[in-house]
């Protein structure tokens, strides 16, 4: 039962849609002394009457009893669930991540359905005791995410107006998105203290809590005062005038209170990167050891049926079919690791499935099929389960790929396998390595066998690290075992371990500054005051 759980689980959340919370309060109780408190918004959550679980935490408002949180919470939303939620808020007097040792303002339980179906969703605070917590409110907005585009910002300002007696200006940014109910807060910067020509960090807003995703749309940016309205294209430095309108009614020479320089980064989606020419090049690797017994026999997972199948065959046909719609040539390179091969009969643990070393690649999926036939009876299955020269191998096409100026080339390994992995520390070096370089690894795990491993690999529960402690750049792995798709949909396989690339590439791809070869000229976007 748990493995088709798992199974349905990742078909549905395939198309599951995604909603943005925006969380306000008002009137929240006031815990400092000598200052107001600093608030902070944690959001937990319950689907099954199981127990409470942290999804995400908003910024802390210093000194600030009605906060408008800039952070967004995005998170999953399924129709035929009822999703409980519980808004904590609590006064952040030090730096700890643990809010037990923070003075509670006051929380709110509510399901997810009742903020959708709501367009502004606002409730009192209550105490642990059920209480009111004063007069404290909360406010809740939730927007369905149609868009997942980013813009990347970089902002600087110069010559602004001085407001400190005793030191220069502390200044800071706030962007703010229109809506039907007013200007709504997208994103705030850091504080830079002291300086009348700051350059904040570089930052990133979605573009769905920026506009709407309307490109088009104004949005407001405050900085003390309003910004002028201007033009603004990505890539492309926009400098426009601080306005104090105070200033300019009583001062006839006055000009302006400073500028701002923005640079608008695009930032590429998935099918940027596809249909601006990335190529997806598509290496298989498949399991000869001796563990997966004697192919003559029914019980060899390399056993091919009387209907002509078997779980290698199954995972390669199920990855395969997706991705080769990305490989303009569709000429795929096959790999064996584990057997002995002809002439010599000395173990190989990267040979050509067509025992072609200047040409290993086949012709499609098919071509891949047919490789792995013609090559079962000839070759004698041994071992070990070595996985590092393969992938090593992969690694050094994927290495020449980056020299490129563009993204044109992007590399998955497939590797098919029965057993436990013998060298271990020479496969975690070689995957920390690989996560530098434009590739992902699939393994599939076919039979019964213990994958345990497989799993530590799969970074999902921590960054993988090498044999001398250097930790993966990111998680490039994805791991599953193929008895748990024996009784689901054709396609589960391919979505459970295909769902994890598009963000791998984009992900590598957008953070080593690379654009598609056939990248369009980036769209444009107003700022006005």
């Amino acid at each position: 039962l748990f493995n088709i759980f798992r199974v349905t689980h990742s078909l549905v959340r395939q198309c599951v849609t995604k909603v943005e919370l925006t969380v306000s309060c008002e009137n929240l109780m006031d815990k400092d002394i000598g200052s107001k408190s600093d608030p902070l918004c944690v959001l937990l959550m319950n689907s099954s009457d199981s127990q409470w679980f942290e999804v995400a935490r908003t910024e802390k408002v210093q000194n600030c009893l009605n906060p408008k949180f800039a952070k967004k919470v995005s998170i999953d939303y399924y129709f035929e669930i009822v999703q409980k939620l519980k808004f904590g808020i609590y006064d952040i007097d030090n730096k700890t991540v643990d809010l037990n040792d923070d003075d509670f303002l006051g929380e709110l339980e509510c399901t997810l359905g009742q903020v959708v179906s709501s367009k502004k969703f606002t409730r009192p605070l209550v105490l642990k005791n059920k209480k009111p917590a004063g007069k404290g409110t909360i406010t809740i907005i939730a927007e369905e995410i149609k868009d997942n585009r980013v813009v990347n910002f970089e902002v600087q300002a110069r010559k602004l107006d001085n407001k400190d007696f005793f030191g220069k200006s502390d200044p800071y940014l706030e962007f703010y998105k229109q809506t039907e109910t007013g200007w709504q807060l997208a994103h705030r910067t850091e504080v830079v203290k002291n300086n009348l020509n700051p350059c904040w960090r570089p930052f990133r807003i979605p573009l769905q809590s920026l506009c709407g995703g309307d490109m088009e749309k104004p949005i407001k940016v405050l900085l003390i005062t309003f910004l002028k309205s201007t033009f603004c294209k990505a890539g492309v430095k926009a400098e426009f005038e601080c306005i104090n309108s105070k200033k300019k009614q009583k001062k006839k020479g006055y000009k302006n209170s400073g500028i701002v320089s923005v640079k608008l980064c695009q930032e590429y989606t998935f099918l940027d990167y596809i249909m601006g020419g990335c190529q997806i090049n598509f290496t298989v690797a498949i399991d000869f050891t001796g563990s997966n017994g004697d192919p003559k026999s029914p019980q060899s997972l390399h056993y091919i049926s009387p209907q002509g199948v078997n779980e290698y065959l199954s995972a390669i046909w199920s990855v395969g079919n997706v991705i080769q719609d990305y490989d303009s040539d569709k000429m795929f390179p096959a790999f064996g690791f584990g057997a002995q091969i002809p002439p010599t009969w000395q173990v190989s643990h990267e040979f050509p499935l067509n025992f072609n070393p200047s040409n290993p690649f086949c012709a499609g999926v098919e071509g891949v099929v047919q490789a792995y036939r013609a090559c079962l009876p000839q070759v004698k299955l041994y071992g070990p389960t070595n996985f590092s020269p393969i992938i090593n191998h992969v690694a050094c096409f994927a290495k020449q790929a980056l020299q490129q100026t563009t993204a044109s080339q992007y590399f998955v390994l497939l590797i098919i396998t029965d057993g436990v992995i013998t060298d271990m520390d020479e496969t975690r070096n070689a995957i920390v390595n690989a996560s530098r370089l434009p590739m992902s690894v699939i393994i599939v795990g076919v039979g019964g066998a213990d994958f345990s491993a497989m799993e530590f690999l799969d970074g999902d529960d921590g960054r993988l690290r090498s044999q001398t402690g250097e930790a993966a750049l990111r998680d490039i792995v994805q791991f599953v075992p193929f008895r748990q798709f024996q009784n689901a949909p054709r396609e589960a396989l391919s979505k459970s371990v295909l769902a994890e690339i598009p963000g791998q590439l984009v992900e590598f791809l957008n953070t080593m500054k690379l654009a598609p070869p056939n990248s369009n000229p980036a769209s444009a976007m107003t700022v006005s005051s």
